[in-house]
This record gives structure tokens, C-alpha cells and sequence, in this order.
């Protein structure tokens, strides 16, 4: 197993989590529910989901597209989706 590898992408995973809609949507619900456990399964779950579709769909593309096209238009989105975020259209 690449250790480097594992280590590197839960580093980065996790602090672009820290903070975000999600962690703040289940704190909510968390709160309004109290029930941690299956708050805590339900989104543990969607995030594996989420994660996985994200993977496929990588994996998918970097058999038909280049990767440094893929490396700019994930570029282009993070602007992207900053910007909306920043004039608070999200």
C-alpha cells in the first residue's frame, strides 16, 4: 500500500472538510435530532458515496481526457464555485 499516498489525501480530504456545509449540516442536525449515532452513520455513508462517485468519475475521465486538462478545468471549477460562494450565489 502506498502510505504516502493514503496519508496525503486524508490530509487533504479532511481539512477541506473542516468547516464545510456538510460538517455544519450534520452539527445542525445533530442538535435538532439527538441522535449523534445515526446522524453520524447517515452522513459518514454520504460521504463515502459522494466519495466514490467522485473516483469512478475520475477514473472514468482520465482514460479519455488528458490530465493536465483535468487538472485545469478542476482549477477552473474551484474559481468557479469560489466566486459563486464569494458573492454568495451558493
Amino acid at each position: 500500500m502506498d502510505w504516502k499516498l493514503f496519508f496525503s489525501t486524508f490530509g487533504v480530504v479532511f481539512l477541506a472538510e473542516l468547516g464545510d456545509k456538510t460538517q455544519l449540516a450534520a452539527l445542525s442536525l445533530t442538535a435538532d435530532s439527538k441522535k449523534p449515532l445515526i446522524i453520524f452513520l447517515a452522513a459518514s455513508l454520504a460521504l463515502i458515496v459522494a466519495t466514490l462517485l467522485g473516483v469512478l468519475v475520475g477514473d472514468a475521465l482520465f482514460r479519455i481526457i488528458p490530465q493536465i486538462w483535468i487538472h485545469r478545468g478542476a482549477a477552473i471549477l474551484f474559481v468557479v464555485m469560489g466566486g459563486l460562494l464569494w458573492f454568495k450565489v451558493l
